[in-house]
């Protein structure tokens, strides 16, 4: 593979095509974004930055989007950021249309691209590129529970005054403060977390993960760009590598977890083919109802974006 799009010059955006062009993983980055000149600005700052940092991938910026042809991935972070006091489910109007136009624009110049969805509220933005692709479920998702995941491993390891990189969890459900953390999944180098900290701080975290977007909305007064953008780019880099990692993803679910028709966090494995399979866990009764109140929860928000026209 050699040529990724970023549609969405703001903060994520630019951060997924930085970390991407360290990587030196693909020829080429197209950042798009209809403010054409910061588009341009920041791939040329990021160019700017390549023999600084020993990296060779090209960055070009533009409002157009025939520069984008035959792009082997897409990565949509367009849409308008989350502010104070306002809920990802607000979002949906707004920018259910600028994903669904942004699709259309792509597929019009790249016939069977990977896409992989940032803009909220994720689920059902990653319904409609979805909808708007026409491409198999296996090449459209979104990146919700990778960066979930990572707020969460980052509370652990604070708590636990170990290092993140030691700690591996899993998380479930849609992108919002239904998702669906998994103690029972999650470890400190093999050993499970239940043996390494109270059940009440552990709750406490689980709670803080939840609603981990907003305490960065009220502490910066909008949404977070570093860890999301970073969470998209290991996504693209597993994709491109070929690697077969497990991460949990926004995916289709068609009767697994008893659900059919919904966009929703899942752990799958993402080789060169997107996902190449969705991994369904054996969930006990608790996990599982609380899957079902994140998928009811998700649907609401789907409902509201089928009754739109867009």
């Amino acid at each position: 593979m050699s040529k990724v799009t970023v549609v969405g010059a703001g903060n994520v955006g630019a951060t997924v095509a930085n970390v991407l062009a360290h990587n030196d993983l693909v020829r080429e980055i197209v950042l798009l974004d209809i403010k054409g000149d910061v588009a341009r600005g920041k791939a040329l700052d990021s160019w700017q930055q390549a023999s600084v940092d020993h990296y060779s991938t090209r960055l070009v910026g533009t409002e157009d989007y025939a520069l984008t042809a035959n792009s082997d991935i897409v990565v949509i972070t367009a849409g308008i950021p989350r502010k104070p006091g306002m809920s990802r489910d607000d979002l949906i109007s707004t920018n259910a249309k600028i994903v669904s136009a942004v699709t259309r624009s792509i597929m019009e110049h790249s016939k069977n691209p990977i896409i992989i969805v940032v803009s909220n509220p994720l689920d059902v933005m990653t319904f409609a590129a979805y909808q708007a692709s026409g491409l198999p479920k296996n090449r459209v998702f979104g990146m919700a529970g990778i960066l979930d995941t990572a707020r969460y491993r980052a509370f652990l390891a604070t708590a636990l005054d170990v290092s993140p990189k030691d700690i591996q969890a899993m998380l479930l459900g849609g992108h919002g403060d239904t998702m669906v953390p998994l103690p029972r999944y999650t470890t400190v180098s093999g050993i499970p977390v239940t043996d390494m900290i109270d059940a009440d701080k552990l709750d406490a975290i689980v709670e803080r993960t939840k609603k981990g977007g907003g305490e960065l909305v009220k502490l910066m007064g909008t949404s977070a760009w570093y860890a999301p953008g970073a969470a998209a780019a290991q996504m693209v880099a597993a994709i491109v590598r070929d690697e077969k990692r497990i991460f949990p993803c926004c995916a289709l679910l068609e009767g697994e977890y008893g659900q059919e028709g919904i966009f929703l966090g899942v752990p799958v494995k993402l080789g060169t083919n997107g996902i190449e399979q969705l991994i369904e866990l054996n969930l006990n009764e608790d996990e599982m109802a609380l899957m079902n109140t994140s998928a009811n929860h998700v649907r609401e928000v789907l409902e509201v974006y089928k009754s739109m026209d867009v």
